[in-house]
């Protein structure tokens, strides 16, 4: 228990401070491809967690995004919609026999193909809510539609690679 609350704390701030060191301070095609790595920590808590814990750590995770990048609000709103979709999207995506009770979302315990499904939609949803608020209007609704998905895949993509990684150096550590 203690072990897995001190790895996911550990993933918090490491995932903040790669957000906020570098990935805020990358442009990637002028601004429209935005990646946001810190939500893998809300992706891959365990699946026992009750809702209501969920929704505080995707409440202080969004806040925490909010305070270190001046953005009042927005990371808040969209981790906390994230955090409300999550147990749907688990329900929808669980296998036959359901999850393994103590396991995380991960790509090493529920296949990439899993992963991708259950990140791209969470993802999609944080990145719909979070651009759109940004914008506050629908006169650039395709545009913002477009710059929501590349930056999906692009999160995405990075999220899988961090998971990857992070694999492989526990894997040489045993």
């Amino acid at each position: 228990m203690i072990g897995t609350i001190l790895r996911n704390l550990g993933r918090l701030l490491v995932l903040m401070l790669v957000q906020v060191l570098v990935l805020d301070h990358v442009d990637l095609a002028n601004g429209f491809v935005v990646p946001y790595v810190y939500v893998l920590f809300l992706l891959m808590l365990p699946f026992e967690l009750p809702t209501a814990a969920l929704l505080v750590l995707g409440g202080g995770t969004g806040a925490l995004m909010d305070l270190l990048s001046n953005t009042p609000g927005m990371h808040t709103s969209a981790c906390l919609v994230l955090a409300f979709g999550r147990p749907f999207v688990q329900r929808i995506l669980a296998p036959r026999d359901g999850y393994e009770f103590g396991s995380s979302p991960s790509v090493q315990q529920l296949g990439l193909a899993w992963w991708v499904t259950y990140g791209g939609i969470l993802l999609l949803l944080h990145h719909l809510w979070l651009f759109y608020f940004e914008l506050f209007r629908f006169d650039r609704f395709f545009s913002t539609l477009l710059r929501a998905l590349s930056s999906t895949v692009f999160t995405l993509l990075l999220c899988i690679l961090v998971q990857y990684l992070f694999a492989a150096r526990q894997r040489r550590r045993i």
